[in-house]
């Protein structure tokens, strides 16, 4: 991502609301990379505690957190908050001890958060009220083009780029008599991972690509053997009538995010440890409930393992499946933090 940022002259700032990783955040300031994204101000103020002074913080901004802004305002050089059409900025603007960035969020087909791209009336309102401000700096338009998880092949996925690309300059051309330096900051893995057209996009902010997971797979943004994360699960159970494993982990490990593999509903594709050959479509988690997890088996993965045998299940969402286990060892044991582990009050 750091070679396609250079090529295209683009800047990255990953969203790290992936990994959530001082330890890992020190890969990409490895690479050159100074700058980032988060998902919440706690987090925000989690990687300024480690160094990090350029921080996004891709959530619509909540007045209920004036506090920790004001904090983070200290704590950072350059602080990017968003703002949508419902977004105070004017009480915002009033409470704040210092200067901070704004970007306008732009729904681009998610239907989430954001202005509406044809509510012209709307984003000139909110750009001339930031303009006016003594203490917010305009930077431009952003958006997450998140529909794109919802296509099912590469070339889906780069129609949803192109469409959101034209959507974002189209808006800021609408609007560069008055505002001419406004920036344009696109997300999501599945189009950056993918596309080669970025003319006239100030920013990337991939997140989901540190690891990438089996909805990536999914949808074609990755290969099999990009997946570089996995949960390692006992065995607790076996039952031979049904071929079945009970594995601890489940829902409150991975989520019960899913995909549809071979018309089947799967919540992840398994393999025994330390196997070094990729996991086969056959051996994968059927069922989830709080702490169970049931896996279909080929008989000769049954036959291979026993009660309290760990594998490796590659998870269907890298996201939330790191969210809930707030931590990762490496393949030499090397133990790596995560935020939510720093957080657990």
């Amino acid at each position: 991502m750091v070679e396609k940022a250079k090529k295209h002259q683009l800047s990255l700032r990953p969203h790290l609301k992936t990994a959530q990783s001082l330890a890992i955040a020190e890969w990409f300031r490895a690479e050159g990379v100074n700058k980032i994204t988060v998902s919440s101000l706690q987090m925000a103020e989690y990687f300024a505690d480690g160094g990090w002074k350029d921080i996004t913080v891709a959530f619509p901004i909540n007045i209920h957190e004036i506090e920790r802004i004001n904090r983070l305002i200290k704590k950072t050089e350059q602080l990017q908050l968003l703002a949508d059409e419902g977004t105070a900025i004017e009480k915002l603007s009033r409470a704040l001890n210092g200067s901070i960035n704004i970007y306008l969020k732009i729904d681009c087909g998610t239907a989430r958060t954001g202005f509406d791209p044809e509510d012209k009336s709307g984003i000139s309102d909110m750009l001339h009220k930031v303009k006016k401000s003594s203490n917010l700096n305009l930077m431009g338009f952003l958006t997450h083009a998140g529909h794109s998880y919802r296509c099912r092949s590469a070339a889906e996925i780069l129609e949803v780029h192109a469409a959101t690309k034209k959507l974002m300059l189209d808006l800021k051309e609408d609007f560069a008599s008055d505002f001419p330096n406004l920036n344009i900051s696109l997300g999501d893995t599945p189009t950056c991972s993918l596309s080669d057209e970025w003319s006239g996009v100030y920013e990337i902010r991939p997140g989901n690509f540190t690891f990438y997971d089996l909805m990536q797979h999914n949808i074609g943004s990755c290969t099999l053997n990009e997946i570089a994360v996995t949960m390692l699960c006992p065995i607790v159970s076996k039952h031979q009538k049904r071929n079945e494993l009970v594995i601890y982990g489940a829902a409150v490990h991975f989520s019960k995010d899913s995909i549809q593999l071979n018309g089947v509903q799967n919540f992840g594709l398994v393999r025994k440890y330390k196997d070094k050959n990729l996991p086969q479509s056959a051996n994968f988690v059927k069922a989830l409930s709080q702490e169970h997890g049931i896996i279909s088996c080929s008989d000769a993965f049954f036959k291979s393992v026993e009660v309290g045998d760990f594998i490796e299940v590659f998870p269907v969402h890298s996201c939330l499946t790191a969210n809930a286990m707030r931590g990762y060892y490496d393949k030499e044991g090397k133990f790596y933090d995560h935020f939510g582990s720093m957080n657990l009050h």
